[in-house]
Order: C-alpha cells, then structure tokens, then sequence
C-alpha cells in the first residue's frame, strides 16, 4: 500500500515544476517484483497525469504572474517551451515526458488555453508510453 503511494507522489511530484524523480522509484518497485505490474503502471501515470493536469491548471490560471521573480519557470525556458507549442501545437504536449522541457510544455498549454480534454488525451498518452517503455526496457535485462 505504502509502496503505491510513494509512487504516486514521486510520480506527481515529477510532472509538476518540482525536481523530483519516479523512474527510480518505479524502477525499484518493479525490482522488488511483489507488486502488479499493471497497478504500478496505472498509479505511476495517474499520478504523473496529474502532475501535468496541475500545470496546465497554473497557466490557465495565473498568466499575470509570469514576470514575477518568483515565478518558478525561468524566461528562457519559457520562452523556449512557447515556441516549440507555438510551432507544432498541441502535437508538442508529446514531449510532456521529456526531462526539462515537459513539465514548461505542459505549463505553457495552460498559458495559451490549450483545450483541457486535447490536453489530457495528448499527455495521457505520453506519460502511459513512458512507463511503459520503462518497464519493456526493465524487463529486456
């Protein structure tokens, strides 16, 4: 039980603008082996679905907070993530599970009032292939 909660907050935590990490986590608990594949799989993107669902919520939300000096994305990566959303669109809410660049990706669809349900289903996707590829690649050694 403890186990999936864990993992449920590293995963969150790592898709929200916090520096945290779910692969090791999920890596061990798949290690360990006396868990469901499935349910590690399913708490695992949950909780990182979630994490992006909160960004995008930020930047729908509090647009007028981006100069802020404790706004806690750098204008750099902002304007960085903007553009690559601005050039390919919603398409780019695939490189959500990208280290660095997601999480800003994710935040930006907020700020350009990205459609929630396109959203949720572009990085629903991502993150689910993610951990999936994770585990095929865990399970090939």
């Amino acid at each position: 039980m403890w186990s999936y909660v864990l993992l449920f907050i590293s995963a969150f935590g790592a898709a929200t603008l916090l520096p945290l990490q779910s692969e090791a986590v999920l890596l061990a608990l798949f290690a360990e082996g006396s868990h469901s594949v499935i349910a590690l799989l399913f708490v695992a993107s949950l909780g990182n679905i979630l994490g992006s669902c909160v960004n995008w919520w930020l930047g729908f939300k509090i647009e007028h907070y981006k100069d802020q000096k404790w706004f806690p994305v750098s204008k750099a990566k902002m304007l960085k993530a903007q553009t690559l959303y601005q050039k390919y669109g919603y398409w780019s809410l695939l490189l959500s599970w990208v280290p660095i660049i997601g999480d800003p990706i994710t935040l930006i669809a907020g700020l350009l009032k990205e459609n929630f349900v396109r959203f949720l289903l572009m990085v629903s996707l991502a993150k689910i292939g993610r951990y999936v590829f994770i585990y095929w690649a865990f399970s090939m050694f």
